[in-house]
């Protein structure tokens, strides 16, 4: 029966408590600053907008211009425990303790009109004064015609709106050189204030055009002034508010008292509206700027007939609004009564049921409960003794990592400084000095890694300091940014350094500021591929902070990588090489500067990191920061990714490149990784031209503009590997005569068999000797010379098979250039347009099948032609035969017949 009545008494809370109204009781509490007709208004407005929120408190305090009476009030409301709180602040340096006080407590704190000295607030709701003072000095510049004499009358000197209206009026008003301010004074936002105020004024000043006031009450306020010294006709006088009313803003206007006033949203609607957003965790803007416009005498009488059209409305909503509240008392008591009667029917029907079942479901209940409760116990004791365990685990792991880093700076040390002596000294060749070189660049990356799990471990065990110094951001990330600038040029990438005009002297740590410079660079280089853009944009943010961008225009990061590239040795794929604590230091150095770091970035759209800190960090400033260390110390990290110039190929005329051949073969080294790439170009330097790619994708581009006489290329390679670029390259028309050689560090013949079914001719694996490298390039070329003589009967065929995509280009090339041979205006751009290669390309293809270009091709061809109809026919002058076989030269033709057949055509015929 215990059982019964509970679940009776249950079952009957629940239907009270549906039956009441569902919406949750908040207490909002609002501070005004003053108690003029425009707060009047607002908070009219703040009262009607709570009718729409049954549940819903307003407790409105105003005091009149008076700091400490609002400070007073805002802990009042912080006391009475008030779920939100609407502060209109009288001054924004008073007020601003006591607000950062109730938002430091959890009360949400939402700004009207004014704002505070900090950003420790909920939201804003209000005018935008800024835009609102522009407003005013674009009407004065056009109601003046650009030319007079104004008084200001501005707000409370400490107020926000009365600053940044000033300032809003001032930046458009500079552009107006005859428009001059005579007197700017502080008016308080009073009128009889501003009477005594423009009493003085107008006094000193005999010739003004128009008295500019921040408020129509000032602005009323300078009327009477002028009116009692009887000079109301010389001069206009503008306001803002444009309240409706008896004498108010819109009416003194509409009588011509005041030239023109401007809109200034009271919002108290709006302000109510935000504010239950936050109460009921709904969405909401931070910043609500509400729009704003001007009245005068043209649209002054529509303005008065619009307000009293909605207070009709306004009176109608409150009369509806009571007897809503009427309706709905009579409804909850009714649909309570229903429900009760429903429930004690209900009750009354299960009542034995449960009386029966009682008792054995509450030993079932009671024995399940138990086990539940034993697993339970059991389980937790499992996650405790696991965690623990993982703990130690963890500590005993980093322990380890970081005594082994200490341990590697002395080897690395003791590497580092003989190689750096063996560098300086003047009697080393320079195939050594280049060697000696890879070493030093490699020792530094590795001193650099090092330095970054140390520092990464002391930031875990918060030991990690700053050591403050003041300098200027933007002349030291010049200067920490040059160092990628030799990377730059050999990647052809667009690389610049822009920002925004300001002051940029900060006080933060200049090595920590370096170190997030050079890993952010790091990274945008390692994933921008060739003809890329990275750059670097810096801009002063309101609040004195600063913002910089790195932009990079690389592969980007799919979304599920973008959410955990901050997070410790996390890496994106096995690709590229790193340590997986850069970005994590990165973010570590940025929050120790209280500021944060995102990125915006998606796959093949490039990567954005944006930082923003504070300009200047509290703490002891260190005199002794020795910043071109800093910038030595990136600079010689920077070198491991700069590496020596890549050799380019000049592909501008056949010429260029038939000089370069007749020297040495062009040879194409694909390889990820820049120190194998140089290595391999000290080996073939002194006999051949090398050009060089990272990935097997610029690989390809490569060799089908250059048509190089032999490619090396890696199996292991981001982006395309080797295997899919040699399968390109031999089905590829303009490359598919090259030999290819494949790099491997694997020795699977399987790999091979892959590699040799991709059309590779060679393998060679890794580590390799330089005489190996040669003797197989050597043999691979030496087996590729072939068609020395492509036309004609001295053709000399070598007996080494060419391949179908190679016989295809031999006989089109061929068909090609009998049939245009009489063209004297037939050229190697109309044959390769025809063809479907480039100049380079076919000129290139031409060279490596048959030993000659294509312009050599078609000079012999139409030679063996001209000299099978000399020999055959006594009709034709050797002039006819000349033009009959393209010359447009007969004295060229006989100088070009003599230097291949060795004779003059005369002498032949």
């Amino acid at each position: 029966m215990h059982n019964t009545y509970l679940i009776f008494s249950l079952i009957l809370t629940f239907v009270i408590s549906s039956c009441s109204r569902s919406e949750q009781n908040f207490i909002i509490g609002v501070s005004q600053c003053s108690d003029d007709e425009w707060r009047t208004r607002m908070n009219e407005e703040i009262k009607r907008e709570a009718l729409f929120y049954p549940g819903l408190k307003i407790d409105i305090k105003t005091v009149k211009d008076n700091n400490q009476e609002q400070i007073k009030d805002i802990e009042e409301f912080i006391a009475q425990g008030v779920n939100l709180i609407i502060v209109s602040p009288n001054e924004a340096e008073a007020i601003t303790p006591v607000v950062e006080k109730a938002y430091n407590m959890g009360i949400p704190v939402v700004l009207v009109d004014r704002k505070i000295s900090t950003d420790k607030y909920t939201a804003f709701v209000g005018g935008n004064n800024y835009l609102m003072g522009k407003q005013i000095g674009t009407y004065i510049a056009n109601r003046l015609n650009g030319k007079g004499n104004i008084v200001e009358l501005t707000g409370l000197k400490g107020s926000t709106p009365a600053a940044e209206r000033q300032k809003g009026m001032y930046d458009i008003l500079k552009d107006y050189p005859s428009i001059k301010i005579l007197s700017t004074v502080d008016a308080a936002w009073l009128k009889d204030k501003a009477e005594n105020k423009s009493d003085s004024i107008l006094a000193q000043y005999s010739d003004i055009d128009m008295i500019v006031a921040q408020n129509d009450p000032m602005a009323i306020g300078a009327y009477k002034a002028a009116q009692k010294a009887g000079r109301e006709k010389e001069m206009l006088f503008v306001g803002v508010d444009a309240l409706s009313g008896e004498k108010l803003g819109v009416e003194l206007v509409a009588d011509s008292i005041l030239d023109a006033t401007f809109i200034y949203p009271t919002g108290g609607d709006r302000a109510v509206q935000v504010a239950m957003n936050i109460l009921e965790n709904k969405y909401y803007e931070k910043e609500n700027m509400l729009s704003s416009a001007l009245v005068n005498a043209g649209n002054a009488r529509i303005m008065q007939m619009q307000t009293y059209h909605i207070n009709t409305l306004d009176g109608k909503i409150k009369v509806l609004n009571n007897k809503l509240d009427l309706y709905l008392m009579r409804y909850s008591s009714q649909k309570m009564f229903l429900y009760a009667c429903i429930v004690i029917a209900i009750l009354l029907a299960v009542l034995l049921f449960f009386v029966v079942r009682a008792y054995w479901t509450k030993i079932r209940l009671n024995a399940e409960l138990s086990k539940q409760k034993q697993q339970l116990e059991e389980q937790r004791d499992q996650l405790i003794d696991l965690s623990r365990k993982l703990e130690e685990a963890t500590k005993v792991k980093l322990a380890f990592f970081t005594n082994v880093s200490h341990d590697f700076r002395t080897p690395l040390t003791l590497i580092a400084d003989p190689v750096k002596r063996l560098l300086e000294s003047e009697n080393i060749k320079e195939n050594e000095r280049f060697l000696l070189n890879i070493i030093h660049k490699n020792v530094t990356v590795l001193l650099r890694l090092i330095n970054q799990i140390m520092d990464f471990r002391k930031f875990e065990n918060g030991r990690l300091e700053m050591h403050l110094s003041e300098f200027n951001i933007m002349s030291c990330m010049k200067e920490w940014a040059e160092a990628f600038r030799t990377l730059a040029y050999r990647k052809h990438i667009q690389y610049r350094i822009t920002a925004e005009e300001g002051d940029y002297n900060v006080v933060a740590d200049a090595e920590m500021m370096e170190r997030i410079t050079y890993n952010l660079l790091s990274n945008a280089f390692k994933f921008t591929p060739e003809n890329g853009c990275i750059s670097i944009h810096m801009k002063r943010l309101p609040e004195n902070k600063l913002c910089i961008k790195f932009s990079d225009t690389g592969v980007g990061m799919p979304a599920e990588h973008v959410k955990h590239i901050f997070e410790s040795f996390y890496q994106i794929d096995v690709h590229h090489a790193g340590s997986g604590i850069g970005l994590a230091l990165v973010k570590a150095f940025v929050e120790l500067h209280h500021g944060n770091i995102s990125v915006d970035s998606k796959e093949g759209n490039g990567t954005i990191f944006t930082i923003e800190l504070p300009m200047k960090q509290d703490g002891e400033i260190y005199a002794g920061i020795n910043r071109k260390a800093v910038l030595n110390n990136l600079k010689e990290g920077a070198i491991v990714m700069a590496g020596q110039e890549s050799l380019t190929v000049d592909n501008n005329t056949d010429e260029k490149s038939n000089n370069k051949e007749k020297t040495k073969e062009v040879v194409l080294v694909i390889d990820d990784n820049q120190d194998v790439r140089d290595y391999v170009k000290t080996i073939l330097n002194d006999k051949y031209s090398v050009i060089e790619a990272g990935n097997g994708s610029e690989g390809l581009k490569l060799a089908i503009a250059n048509v190089p006489d032999i490619i090396i290329c890696d199996v292991m390679m981001p982006v395309m590997d080797g295997m899919e670029c040699c399968r390109r390259l031999k089905t590829e028309p303009r490359t598919s005569h090259i030999p290819v050689m494949m790099l491997t560090a694997y020795s699977m013949d399987e790999q091979k068999i892959k590699g040799y079914e991709c059309g590779a001719d060679s393998y060679i694996s890794k580590p390799f000797s330089s005489e190996l490298l040669m003797a197989r390039l050597n043999n691979l070329i030496d087996n590729r010379n072939r068609l020395k003589d492509f036309f004609g009967d001295k053709a000399v065929i070598h007996t080494t098979p060419l391949t179908d995509t190679d016989k295809g280009f031999v006989e089109k090339l061929r068909e090609l250039i009998e049939k245009n041979m009489g063209n004297p205006d037939f050229s190697v751009e109309d044959m390769g347009e025809k063809i479907g290669f480039s100049r380079v390309q076919l000129y290139r293809k031409a060279k490596a099948l048959t030993g000659y270009t294509p312009i050599e091709l078609l000079r012999i061809a139409r030679l063996n032609k001209a000299n099978a109809i000399i020999k055959t026919s006594t009709e034709k002058s050797i002039s006819e035969i000349a033009y009959e076989v393209g010359f447009s030269s007969p004295s060229y033709f006989t100088k070009c017949y003599k230097e291949f057949f060795g004779e003059n055509p005369t002498e032949a015929r």
